[in-house]
């Protein structure tokens, strides 16, 4: 018999108000468990697996008062048992798996911290491999991510249901929305991430090169040099007219401001990424052929002209924010194998500049970020000039990015387990695993303050590489593919780690993302690095209906050009 269509899919709303209780979220039993009406996720899957996933997971006493005596010890603020994870593919388990490591080494028990995930249908149906790592799984409705994942109201309402402390907004989706810390802070539940105010400010581009611009940080010629105003003064909005001047809103502004940048100009749109809204143009001609294609691919954007920076590299800075004013850098990325702006290769630190550039770079982001009061992780993008030996500031990222293990790797920080302690409260002189990073002091839980802009850090003696593996076909134009995947295998070794959101069995749906499989691969040096991966990646298999960019990747790790 058909097994009946999930409630969840049956909503025709955004949100779940039409799904099985009527109220948003399935049925709940006398015990706290939800008894949805959908299929449940153990008849989905093989015989054995834990047919409560579906259910709010029962908690020990003894667990939640781990975590107080933590958060107690630490002098935070509030204790977070629970956090909903609102996010899918590799970012979910990504993070899923770095607080169940932190947990089981804080508190000798990985489920410590409860984790509660989102599914769609589509999702089920592949066997994401976040479901099954969740303690908990809600259904919601299914396709695009402005029924699911970017849905701030859905976002907000499985958060209350569920009874979550804490969200977690990964990265893409609704990650860089204000109106989801906004939504959450009404309702007393925390945001690992930024204040709405602070988001709203940096994850604009247009925004936030403004505000770099106020705090001394250096900038490319654009269509807004010279417009600049802190934080502070404008309480954290941008005056509209300070902000339109630095935008271009006709054709005829477009082709002033490139001409008086002097070509060759990036025409961008403020709110594009993943390589939408962006295009390079040399000539006037060529601003009349893109302007109307900018427009249409991230409507209603505004849309400004910077200066294109020749024979430059993509260096960014990976920074952590507490509530209570610090701000830490851990170390750099270099992030410049890209193609059609979408990042391939990331590694770290960078080696593309002088110390000396790098601790500047790092000051300056350091300062962006304690301007505007900032909190939780962050990566400030630069672009570094080859030939001058300048960097210019690109775009601050108000959230965790996909490359951060990279970072994990170099400086053995369990970035989102820190996120999660932020959101405790918890200064970050006061986390052992930051105190590690600076020279001269224990990880220890009793610790002084100390002056973390004054105290050195002890720099990376490792090099990490990163490569995304994404379905795409790398000799059909690097079309996305999807379907079902029979076999995946991937052996880590001591020098080579990585993350994957399906597994053998499972497939890609129509709505994943591409990247399904983010490598790690680390070594005494560059070079050292390099040769793990390209080992790595001859030995990894993926055998189904999709194609990979595997082959494509390890051909451009041989290149001498690398």
């Amino acid at each position: 018999m058909a097994p009946a269509e999930p409630a969840a899919k049956r909503a025709a709303s955004g949100d779940l108000d039409a799904a099985a209780n009527g109220d948003g979220m399935p049925p709940v039993m006398a015990d706290g468990r939800c008894n949805s009406r959908a299929l449940s996720f153990s008849e989905l899957q093989s015989a054995g697996a834990n047919p409560q996933r579906r259910g709010l997971p029962k908690r020990a006493p003894s667990l939640t008062k781990l975590v107080d005596d933590l958060v107690d010890e630490l002098k935070g603020d509030k204790s977070i048992n629970s956090v909903l994870v609102a996010n899918n593919g590799l970012g979910a388990v990504k993070f899923m798996r770095s607080i169940r490591s932190w947990a089981n080494q804080t508190f000798g028990n990985s489920r410590a911290i409860a984790l509660v995930a989102m599914a769609t249908p589509e999702d089920i149906r592949i066997n994401a491999e976040h479901v099954t790592l969740a303690d908990q799984f809600v259904e919601v409705p299914g396709g695009t991510n402005n029924n699911n994942y970017a849905n701030v109201k859905l976002i907000v309402q499985v958060a209350e249901r569920a009874g979550v402390d804490a969200v977690w907004p990964g990265w893409g989706h609704a990650s860089e929305n204000p109106e989801l810390p906004e939504a959450l802070a009404a309702r007393g539940i925390r945001f690992l991430g930024p204040p709405a105010a602070a988001m709203a400010a940096l994850g604009d581009k247009i925004g936030s090169t403004i505000l770099a611009q106020a705090a001394g940080v250096p900038t490319l010629p654009w269509s807004g040099s010279g417009v600049a105003i802190s934080y502070e003064d404008c309480g954290g909005v941008i005056p509209q007219d300070t902000y339109d001047q630095a935008c271009v809103f006709t054709l005829d502004e477009a082709i002033e401001a490139c001409a008086k940048i002097g070509y060759p100009v990036m025409l961008k749109a403020s709110w594009g990424g993943g390589g939408k809204g962006i295009r390079k143009v040399q000539s006037d001609e060529d601003v009349r052929a893109v302007f109307k294609q900018i427009q249409g691919e991230v409507p209603g954007s505004p849309i400004f002209a910077m200066k294109l920076a020749p024979l430059s590299r993509h260096l960014e800075v990976q920074l952590i924010a507490d509530r209570h004013g610090n701000v830490v850098s851990l170390f750099t990325r270099d992030c410049s194998v890209q193609r059609r702006h979408q990042k391939i290769v990331e590694e770290g630190p960078a080696l593309a500049a002088s110390q000396e550039m790098l601790r500047d770079m790092e000051r300056c982001a350091r300062a962006l970020a304690r301007s505007v009061g900032y909190q939780g992780a962050a990566t400030v993008e630069y672009l570094y000039s080859i030939e001058e030996k300048k960097y210019y500031f690109l775009e601050l990222n108000p959230r965790l990015q996909v490359e951060h293990p990279v970072t994990e790797g170099i400086t053995n920080v369990n970035i989102p387990s820190v996120q999660l302690l932020i959101a405790m409260g918890v200064p970050l002189w006061r986390i052992p695993q930051i105190r590690a990073t600076f020279a001269g002091l224990e990880a220890k839980l009793e610790p002084e303050q100390f002056d973390m802009e004054a105290t050195p850090q002890r720099l990376p003696d490792s090099h990490v590489v990163a490569v995304r593996i994404t379905s795409e076909n790398a000799n059909n134009g690097f079309k996305p593919t999807a379907g079902h995947i029979d076999e995946l295998m991937f052996k880590p070794t001591p020098e080579v780690w990585g993350y994957f959101s399906v597994k053998g069995g499972g497939g890609i749906h129509e709505f994943s993302d591409s990247q399904f499989g983010h490598l790690f691969a680390k070594g005494e040096t560059r070079e050292a690095a390099i040769r793990a991966m390209v080992v790595a990646l001859r030995d990894v298999r993926v055998r189904g209906e999709i194609h990979t960019i595997i082959d494509y990747a390890v051909d451009m790790l041989t290149s001498p050009l690398l």
